[in-house]
């Protein structure tokens, strides 16, 4: 499967630059952004992201709100949200609020690659459902 674009989210540039690596590897590309913020300015110019790696703790605008603004502002954007100070109040939270997944740090990376697959797959399906109610709309108002 090929997958357009990945939006990596984490404070932590290491971190961000070796999990980027691995992922290349795996013939996925790979964006990154170092703050909530960044990652919603990032969204802004780029429609083209399906996924989006956020991780929860992160100074300023931690990763719950950024997955809240990602949702109402780019709500196709599948969420996998990678932490390292997992709480199930958290990870249920994440998931009320839209996230695809939620996963600990470290995760195998197979496992991860997995659900970024799974999470573009869902995104591709909900644009072609789009696509389709519109094409069934403007079909249906032709004479």
């Amino acid at each position: 499967m090929s997958i357009a674009n990945i939006l990596l989210v984490d404070d932590e540039l290491p971190f961000i630059e070796a999990l980027k690596k691995r992922l290349e590897k795996r013939d996925l590309s790979i964006n990154y952004a170092c703050s909530g913020r960044e990652a919603l300015d990032f969204l802004k110019k780029r429609n083209d992201i399906e996924v989006a790696i956020l991780d929860v703790k992160m100074p300023e605008m931690g990763g719950i709100e950024t997955l809240t603004k990602i949702k109402a502002y780019h709500p196709l954007v599948e969420v996998i949200m990678l932490t390292g100070h997992a709480t199930v109040e958290t990870a249920i939270e994440g998931m009320k609020l839209g996230a695809f997944d939620y996963l600990m740090k470290p995760c195998e990376i197979e496992i991860l690659v997995s659900k970024v697959e799974e999470a573009a797959i869902k995104k591709r399906k909900h644009e072609e459902k789009i696509v389709q109610a519109r094409l069934k709309k403007i079909t249906w108002r032709m004479p």
